[in-house]
């Protein structure tokens, strides 16, 4: 009898904690989708008002149950889900790359200024890159997810760099997979020297894309619609416009 409580129990317990685990990562994942939300916000909102998106390209992935149990327990860190939500930040994580270095901080900025977004840890591997070369702009933010029964506030790290950055890590990640850490000097000194080129091409593009950008100027009297055509204006219109915000704001 005491054997079959027993097992009854430990069912209950294991259901408890299936239950529990569950909404733990769908926390995570509604994290990402919010913080996608916002990005894609902000990517259409600059689209339409300055026809240039400094936003190319947004990916996302959440860690599986076993990679964050392996790395709470390389953290020495007790598997109880509140322990790894206070001591692990990077559960779900987002990247964005971007064609310029400048337009990096520009959404880290964008991002940051929301009244809901709270950033939590900022690592600027681009003013400060890594020894290995490696360049990338990291921000730890806290996005409120609201629940059937609660808000809950979820952790997202997120990563923001070029595309030669991100090209660059991809190549280094994959090397060091390949060689399981343990990568040859000379493969080493290499990657080192693709870095400084790949940051070099960045710095240029910057220059050239700040020369077009002050040759052309902000296009006037057209909004961008997605990807429709521009939709011009008539000055008549925009006179009409100019005309009924000036008497809102001193009607006489």
């Amino acid at each position: 009898m005491n054997e079959v409580m027993k097992n009854s129990e430990t069912a209950v317990d294991l259901g408890r904690l299936r239950h529990d685990f569950t909404r733990f990562m769908m926390s995570y994942k509604f994290g990402i989708d919010e913080l996608i939300t916002k990005i894609n916000i902000l990517k259409q909102e600059f689209t339409h008002i300055h026809r240039y998106s400094p936003i190319e390209h947004v990916s996302s992935r959440l860690k599986t149950p076993e990679s964050i149990i392996d790395k709470a327990q390389r953290k020495k860190c007790s598997l109880n889900l509140d322990a790894i939500r206070e001591n692990i930040f990077d559960v779900a994580g987002v990247r964005i790359t971007c064609s310029f270095i400048s337009d990096t901080y520009r959404i880290a900025d964008m991002l940051s200024s929301q009244s809901d977004v709270r950033v939590v840890e900022t690592k600027d591997y681009i003013a400060n890159p890594k020894p290995n070369g490696y360049k990338s702009l990291h921000l730890i933010v806290e996005i409120p997810v609201f629940m059937s029964d609660r808000v809950q506030p979820v952790l997202v790290e997120l990563q923001i760099r070029t595309i030669a950055m991100d090209f660059w890590a991809s190549l280094e990640h994959k090397i060091f997979y390949k060689y399981r850490g343990e990568i040859p000097p000379t493969l080493l000194a290499e990657l080192t020297e693709a870095a400084e080129s790949a940051n070099k091409l960045d710095e240029k593009m910057e220059r050239l894309h700040d020369e077009v950008t002050e040759l052309n100027g902000d296009a006037e009297n057209s909004i961008t619609l997605g990807s429709m055509p521009p939709l011009a204006l008539p000055p008549e219109l925009l006179h009409m416009l100019l005309t009924a915000q000036a008497d809102a704001i001193d009607p006489e």
